[in-house]
């Protein structure tokens, strides 16, 4: 059926409405007005929808012309920015078929710049009868626009260039942070400022992103997002913000003034001038995966509302449901042409009007998923590694999803990044004790080749990582073995099962002195193997300063204490032991490699690897897989022909010290993650690594 809506308007306006063109998509304003363009392959009309600047009255409805090519579009004369306007999409409602059109329902516009408007999560939000005893046939015919958000034409923004730090790929070091997190307890940071994009761009923030030595913040997700509803039902939020709903504008909760979508806007904006002004790049981390409006039982507020069928993945024997491939009830259909427009639309305005320096994209096989799932020559990845503008910038891949066969770890092409929990589990397992061998270890130190070497791709495709946003802080690695989440209100059923972690001795906070030692002795191995390793390296925020969730190892929902850095407990320390890591990382090239390291036998000149167990003997085939030993090191030699230098990195993760008989040649100390041995230009005779240690010493050439 095809319900007729019939609009009472009090205020009736006078705009008049001209055919416009059919692109570019989403509000364009130009001299003679506002071009508007919306797809929808199986609306049989679309209605424009204006408000007076509050958005709380409804002033007009006028016919978009159309479809040309599944596109409604019409040019309003005389408009300009400011102006406030929603959609309203005619059709069949027949589930079933996978078509939900409701035109009682205020539709927001995907290309919408700027939102405004306070969301509250009502039964008019949805598109069926909320409650009704046969609700999955039902249809409802009250009006949402007075909860429902709209859109706001914003005005052009001036494209002064950006000045991008383009740092090359073998010297990042990326960073990921909660803009709010990271400021809200920043004592130098003044308290107006704190939690916001200004507050993340503050002098202080900066002068920390640079002594710590990172050069590539990677923020959590900061595009307009919703709570979902059973969070908002007990008052909290979805602090992550992994809930998009508006693609093209910044969310107002990190903006010094939220009611005022251009000026969060600009401050946006002010953020990644300053972060580059000050040689640190900027990635977001985006959710092209799913949206709000969930699986059938959820709210109609944009993409089901303007064309269900073609925005999103349905199950094919049953299209009132939807394939659920993200664990968060729905997934975007980004195989469908119009959605892989949105979504290349979607990031290169992040791109040449916010600056920003590249992507990670949460969930990401969703994103090549087609009739027959993921595939990496998908039209998406072919039509991003072919776009002029998103060709060029960092790409980072999350390489698994909730749906079959959703590990796809070394399966993404071109220039992309994978994050790699293989690398976390092995640096975890080995220090912790917990079933690493010398050789699962090894395969990771020198960037995974068995998932990575292929294709062209180089080492740095490897993101290593021990902790990220999603499961226990470093602190909590080495102070908890299991989860304390009870915070969140969910019986403490939620987050990941079977981290790998480890109390060592008690669970939680100790004042015992030995525990403490020892935790942050395997603390500070595991940041050591991180920013040694070949790839690229990736700290979480907060680990550096000593972070604690108090083992809650899923505080999406918890924007507070819990999640924020506590900087008045910082661990100065610690702190300083990361600078110096990544002091070392960009001091010895042979640290961060670009190319794969090469046998022995290859004739081609390239840096070499020996691997060596305590007693100074190259390592056996069975040697690498003893579960009994575990300590070995690693020499890295230049390569013949190129100026001499070599590096020894030794690991003994043991409760116990190792006496190491050294190669050849004149060693001295670098770095001991331990702190029991101090560096220096001496030349050492003999050597014994201390217990859960990394040790780094350089060859002396004379």
């Amino acid at each position: 059926m095809d319900p007729i809506c019939s609009p009472t308007l009090k205020h009736p306006a006078s705009w008049t409405l001209s055919e416009g063109l059919p692109y570019p998509m989403g509000p364009q304003p130009q001299l003679e007005g506002v071009n508007f363009a919306v797809f929808s392959r199986h609306a049989t009309a679309m209605e424009l929808c204006l408000f007076d600047a509050s958005g709380t009255q409804e002033l007009q409805r006028l016919s978009l012309f159309g479809p040309h090519e599944g596109v409604f579009h019409g040019l309003l004369r005389a408009a300009g920015p400011g102006l406030v306007y929603g959609l309203r999409a005619h059709g069949p409602y027949e589930p079933h078929s996978g078509h939900r059109f409701n035109p009682y329902k205020l539709l927001l516009d995907p290309y919408a710049r700027e939102i405004v408007g306070h969301f509250a999560w009502t039964a008019e939000q949805h598109g069926y009868r909320l409650g009704h005893a046969d609700a999955a046939n039902s249809f409802d015919c009250r009006d949402n626009a007075q909860h429902a958000l709209k859109a706001r034409v914003a005005a052009p923004l001036d494209l002064a260039p950006w000045r991008r730090p383009g740092h090359e790929q073998a010297q990042r070091v990326l960073y990921e942070v909660h803009v709010k997190g990271f400021s809200m307890t920043h004592p130098a940071i003044p308290q107006a400022l704190r939690g916001s994009y200004a507050g993340l761009a503050h002098p202080a923030s900066i002068a920390h992103f640079k002594a710590l030595g990172v050069t590539t913040l990677s923020l959590l997700p900061v595009q307009y997002s919703l709570d979902e509803p059973a969070l908002a039902a007990r008052g909290s939020s979805n602090y992550w913000g992994y809930n998009t709903l508006g693609f093209f504008c910044p969310n107002p909760r990190f903006a010094t003034q939220p009611g005022d979508p251009a000026a969060v806007t600009q401050e946006f904006r002010a953020m990644v001038r300053a972060l580059h002004a000050a040689g640190l790049e900027v990635v977001l981390d985006v959710v092209y995966n799913h949206t709000p409006e969930g699986n059938e039982n959820g709210p109609t507020l944009s993409f089901r509302g303007l064309d269900n069928a073609s925005w999103y993945h349905l199950v094919p024997s049953d299209k009132s449901r939807y394939e659920n491939l993200t664990g968060c009830g729905n997934a975007l259909n980004v195989a469908q042409p119009q959605v892989t427009q949105f979504v290349l639309d979607s990031l290169r305005y992040w791109v040449t009007e916010m600056g920003v320096d590249g992507f990670r994209f949460d969930l990401a096989p969703v994103l090549g998923r087609g009739a027959h799932g993921f595939a990496s020559n998908a039209a998406f990845f072919v039509a991003l590694q072919q776009d002029p503008v998103l060709s060029q910038v960092q790409l980072i891949a999350e390489p698994w999803d909730a749906g079959p066969l959703g590990y796809q770890v070394g399966k993404f092409p071109g220039r992309f990044l994978e994050w790699n929990d293989k690398y976390r589990d092995a640096v975890r397992g080995y220090w912790l004790q917990r079933g690493s061998t010398r050789g699962e270890l090894a395969r990771r130190l020198t960037a995974s080749n068995d998932l990575f070497h292929h294709s062209q791709r180089r080492p740095t495709a490897s993101v290593n990582f021990v902790t990220v946003h999603d499961g226990f802080t470093l602190t909590d690695v080495v102070s908890y073995s299991q989860r304390h989440n009870l915070a969140n209100g969910e019986n403490n059923a939620d987050g990941r099962d079977g981290e790998l972690c480890a109390n060592h001795g008690v669970e939680g906070a100790s004042d015992d002195p030995q525990i403490l030692a020892l935790r942050e002795r395997v603390r500070r191995a595991m940041l050591a193997t991180v920013l040694l390793s070949q790839g690229t390296p990736m700290l979480c925020a907060g680990d550096e300063i000593g972070k604690t969730q108090q083992g809650n190892n899923n505080a999406y929902c918890q924007d507070n204490a819990t999640s924020w850095l506590d900087w008045s407990s910082a661990v100065q320390a610690l702190n300083n032991f990361v600078a110096e890591l990544t002091a070392l990382r960009r001091s010895e090239p042979l640290l961060r490699h670009a190319e794969w390291f090469l046998p022995d036998a290859h004739p081609h000149p390239a840096p070499r690897l020996m691997w060596l167990t305590p007693s100074g003997a190259e390592l056996t085939s069975a040697e690498w897989h003893d579960d009994a030993d575990h300590a070995f090191a690693c020499q890295i030699s230049a390569a013949p022909g190129s100026l001499p230098a070599c590096l020894l990195l030794a690991f003994n993760p043991d409760p116990h010290a190792r006496p190491f008989h050294l190669p050849e040649g004149d060693w001295c100390l670098a770095l001991d993650s331990s702190a029991a041995l101090v560096p220096s230009a001496e030349r050492l005779s003999q050597l014994s690594l201390p217990a859960h240690s990394v040790l780094v010493l350089r060859r002396i050439f004379n």
